[in-house]
């Protein structure tokens, strides 16, 4: 008997190459890492979250102008009063972060932990 005739190839078990898939030059652009994304689709979900924030504030009657004009309103009072606006705006801002640093941080912890 002749081993020629019962003696197979080596097989071949090295993984075929992965095609290599270029990135576009423009999807790690520093644009769209600033916008959060490509501009079309971030146009688009500003877009509808324009919509859907339009409509509730018409729906609560208040309008666009009224907004600016509060707020000019709000810098012009700012102005006239002087340094006890220094003072009103520090205590808005202590008010605003007694509630806003906690949730910031549980967040922060919370995300640290599921990150894990």
């Amino acid at each position: 008997m002749n081993d020629a005739r019962f003696h197979t190839p080596p097989i071949d078990v090295t993984p075929p190459p992965i095609p290599q898939t270029r990135e576009p030059e423009m999807a790690n652009s520093a644009l769209q890492r600033f916008i959060g994304g490509p501009p079309v689709a971030v146009f688009l979900r500003l877009l509808f979250v324009s919509l859907v924030v339009g409509a509730l504030l018409v729906w609560m009657d208040i309008r666009p102008f009224e907004i600016f004009n509060a707020l000019q309103r709000f810098v012009n009072r700012l102005w006239q009063m002087g340094w006890s606006a220094v003072r009103d705006v520090a205590q808005y801002i202590v008010a605003g972060a007694a509630i806003v640093l906690p949730v910031w941080l549980l967040m922060r912890l919370f995300n640290m932990r599921g990150a894990k």
